[in-house]
């Protein structure tokens, strides 16, 4: 009676072998867990299979990707002589213009008459054109302007050509004349002559001017980029506020000059000259939102992976969790089969 019991309590124990006249499960259940496991054994090492002819894939594919490589230097190299050749033309252009200003007068004059007159006929030549068509000699120049700033907010030949144009597209279609009205809006409202007028003008433009243009700078550039309308309001939102608060360490200070000293007609030339550093943090914001947003898309889809290979751990445990129940085997020696 004794050894019967004790045999009972040998064979319940987890880690024993079942006694031989007194089996606790059937030989068909001790087969039923050999073909699982045996299943789990195969999907591994044809996996592993898998996995190295893939390797030898990609191996034999290497040239392939050697004359990819090959192709996006030669895209680069090909990009930076493009851009190159833009800011040099660019560059050559602007200095003739400026230079050859009275070339129709050159007939006997020396080299140091020509140099000693270029800035006052440029400048002459400037406000006859404010004279002609004020509106489009400062699209031009707003044009010009958001050009430059953004080529500086870029690497010098490896810039976006076609941010550098958006930017330019938007200085020269809108900022140009809504800032030639705005100026003389501003003059109506504070026709005074009083001393707190210069400074009301500044808060004025540093609130409602300045918020303004900011959301219509923005707004515009996210369309160019066919950006959705939720993706340009999300952007508007995140730097609407940190936007309008670094303009206010810059041009309240320019904007007593720009209210207290430059006649209404000139304005829009003293602040463009100020707009080239601030239209190089605009640009900088508006488009590291934007990039910043496309490379978190890009790393939400390569990281949709993961579920794949946490099923697969998933299903070890869970085999070897059935089989350490049954007792066929310990799980130690079920997982060193499984391995």
């Amino acid at each position: 009676m004794a050894m019967s019991v004790a045999s009972s309590i040998c064979t319940l124990l987890p880690f024993s072998k079942p006694h031989n006249s007194v089996p606790l499960f059937s030989s068909q259940t001790k087969k039923r867990c050999r073909i699982i496991i045996s299943s789990v054994t195969e999907d591994r090492q044809a996996a592993s299979v898998v996995s190295k002819d893939k390797k030898v894939l990609e191996d034999s594919s290497s040239p392939s990707k050697d004359i990819t490589e090959v192709a996006t230097d030669t895209d680069i190299l090909t990009g930076r002589a493009i851009n190159a050749a833009i800011v040099l033309g660019f560059g050559a252009f602007a200095v003739t213009k400026l230079l050859t200003i009275d070339h129709d007068y050159w007939h006997g004059w020396t080299l140091y008459e020509i140099l000693k007159y270029v800035p006052e006929h440029n400048w002459i030549a400037y406000e006859q054109s404010l004279k002609a068509n004020p509106v489009l000699a400062k699209m031009a120049i707003s044009g010009v302007v958001y050009s430059i700033g953004d080529w500086i907010a870029q690497p010098i030949f490896e810039f976006d050509r076609a941010r550098l144009f958006r930017s330019g597209l938007v200085g020269f279609t809108l900022h140009g004349s809504l800032s030639h009205y705005y100026y003389q809006l501003c003059e109506a409202l504070f026709p005074f002559q009083q001393w707190w007028v210069v400074p009301a003008k500044v808060a004025f433009d540093q609130t409602v001017w300045s918020a303004i243009w900011n959301t219509i700078y923005f707004v515009v550039l996210g369309l160019l980029r066919f950006d959705s309308l939720d993706n340009i309001y999300g952007e508007l939102k995140s730097t609407f506020l940190p936007m309008l608060t670094a303009g206010w360490k810059l041009w309240p200070f320019a904007h007593l000059i720009t209210y207290g000293v430059v006649p209404v007609e000139q304005r829009l030339l003293w602040v463009d000259c100020i707009e080239l550093i601030w239209v190089t943090i605009l640009s900088t914001y508006s488009n590291e939102k934007s990039e910043s947003r496309k490379s978190e898309e890009v790393s939400e889809t390569a990281g949709s992976s993961t579920p794949s290979q946490n099923s697969e751990v998933t299903k070890k445990i869970v085999v070897l969790f059935f089989c350490h129940v049954l007792r066929f085997q310990s799980p130690r020696e079920t997982y060193h089969e499984m391995n």
